[in-house]
């Protein structure tokens, strides 16, 4: 079992994996005007993009891995890979919404990996969940983030990440045997299959209450911030 659920969650992400490469490069038509952060003030989410509200998906990793109160009217779903490179710069713009909005937004992060194309992201978000099953998942979500360019092109990360483990302080040989653990493996294939359903074709992809957030919003704080507060105020109503 140890062995199978890896390759399962490669069967479930590949196809992402190969729509990734035209969700993150894809062009805007021209005739198509960039979101205006006024109009989006006037109409939430519905200014921001034309997705329609997504549909439930099947269930993720239970528990999720959550920041803020379950009842925040501003509930965010990130579905990352640690090592894509638009993740990384998501990364700091989310941290900043945290801080800005406090207990008012609630955020999930979920494992996309995307392999092969990201021959160290499986690891990473293995690192992530091991570091979870004794109480660190953040801590190890943010040195992975905050340093990717440090291990991105690396040979081979093990190594980077077991030091990211003594710097948050959990039990290292605990850490290696959950590395590649079934209750690992099967978190992120959860999460993976969660994804599938849901149409998730690259990373970072984000729903705000359970609308699809466009990617050229993610990665302009004004304009996300925008659209989480239009949520708030509507959540007021």
């Amino acid at each position: 079992m140890k062995r199978i659920l890896p390759f399962l969650l490669i069967l479930v992400v590949l196809g992402a994996a190969l729509g990734s490469a035209w969700y993150l490069t894809r062009p805007i038509p021209a005739s198509t005007p960039a979101p205006n952060p006024a109009n989006s003030a006037s109409s939430g989410l519905q200014g921001a993009t034309a997705q329609p509200v997504a549909n439930k998906g099947v269930p993720g990793a239970e528990p999720a891995h959550t920041l803020g109160p379950a009842n925040a009217p501003a509930q965010l779903e990130e579905f990352g890979d640690f090592q894509c490179p638009p993740c990384g710069i998501f990364h700091p713009i989310l941290e900043k919404m945290e801080e800005e909005f406090g207990d008012k937004l609630r955020v999930t992060f979920r494992q996309f990996p995307l392999v092969p194309a990201h021959r160290h992201a499986l690891i990473a978000a293995s690192a992530a969940e091991a570091a979870g099953l004794q109480g660190k998942f953040w801590q190890m979500h943010k040195l992975l983030f905050d340093n990717q360019k440090d291990w991105k092109d690396a040979f081979d990360s093990r190594p980077i990440f077991e030091g990211y483990a003594k710097q948050i302080g959990i039990d290292v040989e605990k850490y290696k045997r959950d590395l590649e653990s079934d209750a690992v493996a099967q978190r992120i294939f959860l999460d993976g299959k969660r994804g599938y359903s849901l149409g998730v074709k690259g990373t970072p992809t984000v729903f705000l209450n359970d609308r699809e957030v466009p990617f050229e919003t993610l990665i302009q704080a004004d304009k996300l911030r925008v659209v989480i507060q239009k949520e708030i105020e509507s959540a007021r109503k």
